[in-house]
């Protein structure tokens, strides 16, 4: 059984910048309701029309606004007033666009445009298109709706309109979003503040401040989202634009909520809730109660949820906005979904469904016709699932929806696997992965937006790998695991590979490259991949690991594949996961950790279940492939952990006979088998010399800088660390030379002294960021207006020369677990050009970490091979300090020698 991926209706405020074509509107004047008896009289009847239109449309009263703007229309046609007729019928456009019928906008869009174009009305043909692409992007055909907006901006441009330009920009940015072009989305919004700034308009500059924020925030950036949002809040609290200041306030509850941060997000989207109520704004109001029943639902309180959902719907009929009254119903299905009540969760998707297709929502229909087929799944009734996911498909495919496509692929994948038609299923989940790959080459070189899109389609190379698994076809599955992780990663190497004349591309992992380099590293590899199920659980669909995969490549390229590593053992009877138990083995050793921007996490030693934890995951993890590892200690083993396996001290994992891996195995670690392959190319650019004092930089315990708990919280100094003073000290004498310390480690200086050094240390606080990995940084001292952290972002643009980089700090080896390995410091260091880089998977004690890295480094001067150096250190530090705490912390990703 797969586990199934919920294409999620979701009341995002996100702020489309509409251009309405009312602007024209400068003769109005209150006139007598009675008829109109002169064609003056019923301009001024029409004009009035128009505008008590405008008045209900910005109290969300669409279907009134509908009405005055139809009897405008009659009257502007009586009297053959062909610029009041195109703005009427423009306004009418819009009315049916927020009224959710997006054809019958797009048919009054038409014709507005007809008669712009007929009277040579440039702005208002501008208008026209712009609102037509405004249509299609609701429709979930985005290259229309860049291509309508394309013309708008041309127009714009050719009659120096510099507002209409600065809208069609943002709009651009919009559709580029949904696109998952998050550069390109970047790209326009940031053009749009520039011309809103320019010209004074601080509306225009609030809403691409706004907009901004909704791209930071799809890019999993939260700061730069909450940054931009905070500033767009102070504009409209200054210009006194309350609706922009409730969304401003409702964007920043959804930024709190992604950050786990629950009470501050509901605090938001209750404060925008007040002031939708307080200016009347209906579909705010609306929004802001689907987005408190989005925030509850994710406390997994499902009955609140469903309480602010049943609110939302209420608004949304009230006001006949149906695009709202079917995301309301679509948002109350997936809550009864994951309260495991499939017959009701069915019954409000249909009703979804049913508002989508009158209203001819097909982005919407699509999306209903998923979650029909995944509650479906949920009941097993397998031939509907396939169905509702085969339709979703095809409108998918129609409105040209790549994002929606791949879904339903994915879906319908996993809906054939739980039927046994294997080939069909893969087949599917090929077709899904071009799709998703697709998508990811549109990014061109942005790294971390490609991390972030990968976030929800590794899930289709896990389903694959089970599909071909079944099939018996390992080496298959071992070539879709790797192409399932570290892919953004492997292309920003390859990219940089290239930049320096080698000859580099980032081919798909074929099984001939994989054995290739397990020859080239001279070591056996060993890949993980956890498999993850849906299981019903007293009613409740619930999703835990299921199977974890082994491969192993010897050095001679023979590939073995084991598979019956069952981990449902884990949560059905011993009331724990594979992720727990990763965590309860590093916090019973006394493992300490640093949460977001450095707040301690409690942890809780206890020997003898220490013990028992790291022999069962030595039972999960070694024993199976136990005599498929080399005897002799000197031979490397190299793990490719994947998700929280990232975490997991190896060399501290005991055998039965109470026995450490590290002193039977050398070992190192890697985020993928082809990271390893450009690690090796990396290292070969920059060949290997003995260390020497002039080509080292030697940081121990910078002068601490101030650094925000939180996002939000006041800044509070950093502890200082003697004891890694004293380290780098030691290790500067034993390489003849000085290190930085105190007030001479600043930024400034380790910064400029980084692209030189063949060998770094650095003896300092390290801080991860499991949410934003590349916020992960190194304390240093502050200099002029930086604020002392030396970030993985900052890391990541800096073009290094250095052999091994060794960060001797806490947690510098972790950051945020995802489908592409861990993003923080050591990914960093790596793609700055470092092949070898030593870091730390919990929070170090000094003295131990002194005696360890002394040692290492005596070791390095004897043996090049860094692997066998750490191994030694480990070893001698082991018999003086037996805890795992004090040895095991850390691990060397990369080369060995």
């Amino acid at each position: 059984m797969g586990y199934c991926k919920l294409s999620l209706t979701v009341l995002i405020t996100l702020i489309l910048t509409v251009s309405q074509p009312i602007a024209n509107l400068s003769i109005l004047f209150q006139a007598s309701q009675v008829l109109a008896q002169t064609p003056a009289d019923g301009k001024a009847e029409a004009d009035r029309l128009l505008a008590q239109g405008m008045e209900e449309f910005q109290t969300s009263q669409f279907e009134a606004a509908l009405q005055s703007w139809q009897q405008a229309l009659i009257i502007y046609r009586e009297i053959k007033d062909r610029l009041g007729e195109g703005n009427a019928l423009g306004n009418l456009g819009l009315a049916y666009y927020a009224l959710g019928d997006y054809t019958k906008a797009i048919e009054y869009q038409q014709q507005s445009l007809a008669i712009a174009r007929e009277i040579k009305n440039r702005q208002g043909e501008g208008n026209a298109l712009g609102n037509l692409g405004l249509a299609y992007y609701a429709l979930g055909d985005y290259p229309k709706a860049i291509e309508y907006q394309q013309q708008t901006l041309a127009i714009a441009r050719e009659i120096k309109n510099r507002q209409g330009e600065g809208q069609s920009l943002g709009n651009l940015g919009i559709a580029y979003q949904a696109l998952g072009d998050y550069s390109k989305a970047i790209e326009y919004h940031s053009s749009r503040l520039v011309i809103a700034l320019e010209i004074k308009n601080h509306l225009g500059e609030g809403n691409a401040l706004g907009n901004l924020g909704i791209a930071y925030y799809a890019l999993g950036d939260y700061a730069k989202a909450i940054e931009y949002h905070q500033q767009k809040l102070a504009i409209t609290r200054q210009i006194k634009d309350r609706l922009g200041e409730g969304q401003s306030l409702g964007n920043l509850g959804i930024a709190y909520q992604a950050l786990g941060d629950y009470p501050k997000a509901i605090e938001y989207q209750q404060q925008s809730l007040m002031i939708a109520r307080e200016i009347k704004d209906r579909q705010g109001e609306g929004g802001a109660l689907g987005n408190l029943g989005i925030a509850y639902q994710a406390l997994r309180d499902y009955p609140k949820a469903i309480e602010y959902y049943q609110q939302s719907l209420a608004i949304t009929r009230e006001i006949k906005d149906r695009q709202g009254e079917g995301g309301a119903l679509g948002n109350l299905g997936l809550a009864y979904y994951a309260l495991g009540d499939y017959s009701k969760a069915i019954e409000y998707q249909q009703q979804s469904l049913m508002i989508a297709r009158e209203i001819r929502n097909r982005l919407g229909e699509g999306q209903s016709l998923g979650n029909l087929g995944i509650a479906y799944q949920a009941l097993g009734d397998y031939s509907k699932a396939i169905e509702y996911h085969q339709q979703k498909l095809a409108i998918a495919r129609e409105i040209r929806n790549r994002l929606g496509e791949g879904q339903s692929l994915g879906n319908l994948g996993i809906a054939y696997q739980e039927t046994d038609k294997l080939t069909e299923a893969e087949r599917t989940l090929r077709t899904a992965i071009e799709v998703w790959e697709s998508l990811r080459e549109q990014l061109g070189k942005n790294d971390s937006y490609k991390v972030s899109i990968f976030e929800e389609q590794a899930l289709t190379y896990r389903t694959l790998q089970q599909v071909l698994i079944a099939q018996n076809k390992t080496n298959d599955a071992l070539e879709i695991s790797e192409r399932g992780r570290s892919r953004a990663f492997v292309e920003l190497l390859t990219s940089r590979l290239s930049s320096q004349n080698f000859n580099q591309s980032s081919e798909k992992p074929k099984i001939s490259l994989l054995q290739q380099i397990a020859k080239e590293q001279n070591a056996t590899l060993v890949e993980y991949s956890i498999i993850y199920d849906d299981f019903n659980i007293q009613g409740k669909q619930e999703t835990h690991e299921s199977e974890l995969y082994i491969w192993v490549i010897k050095p001679t390229g023979e590939v073995t594949f084991f598979r019956n590593v069952d981990l449902k053992p884990l949560w059905q009877k011993e009331n724990t996961t594979l992720a727990k138990l990763v965590i309860t083995s590093r916090n019973s050793i006394g493992a300490r950790g640093t949460a977001f921007r450095g707040i301690n996490v409690s942890y809780n030693p206890n020997a003898p279940k220490a013990k028992n934890n790291l022999k069962r995951l030595h039972e999960l993890l070694i024993n199976p492939i136990a005599d498929l590892l080399p005897k002799n200690s000197n031979d490397r083993v190299i793990f490719i952990p994947q998700s929280s396996l990232f975490l997991v001290p190896f060399a501290a994992l005991q055998d039965a006979d109470g026995k450490y891996l590290i002193e039977k195995h050398t070992i190192l670690t890697s985020p993928s088998i082809q990271v390893l392959d450009l690690t090796h190319k990396q290292k070969q650019r920059i060949g290997t010399k003995p260390i020497e004092g002039k080509d080292t930089l030697i940081v121990g315990n910078p002068t601490m800088p101030f650094i925000a708990p939180k996002i939000g919280e006041t800044p509070q100094q950093l502890i200082p660390l003697p004891g890694a003073e004293l380290e780098a000290i030691a290790i500067s004498k034993l390489l003849k030379t000085q290190p930085l310390v105190g007030n001479k480690a600043t930024v400034s200086t380790v910064v400029q002294r980084l692209p030189q050094a063949r060998f770094v240390h650095l003896a300092t606080h390290g801080l991860f960021d499991d949410i934003q990995g590349l916020n992960s940084g190194i304390a240093l001292t502050p200099s002029g207006k930086d604020d002392g952290l030396l970030t993985a972002s900052e890391i990541l643009d800096l073009k290094l020369n250095a052999e091994l980089v060794v960060l001797s700090a806490c947690d510098t080896g972790r950051g945020r677990l995802t489908g592409d390995g861990v993003i923080g410091l050591s990914r960093s260091l790596i793609s700055a050009g470092v092949p070898s880089v030593l870091v730390s998977l919990w929070s170090v004690p000094d003295a131990p970490t002194a005696l360890l890295m002394t040692e290492f480094y005596q070791n390095l001067q004897k043996n090049p091979d860094k692997a066998q150096a750490l191994r030694q250190a480990m070893l001698t530090t082991m018999k003086k300090s037996p805890n795992p705490v004090n040895w095991a912390a850390f691990t060397l990703i990369g080369e060995a020698e």
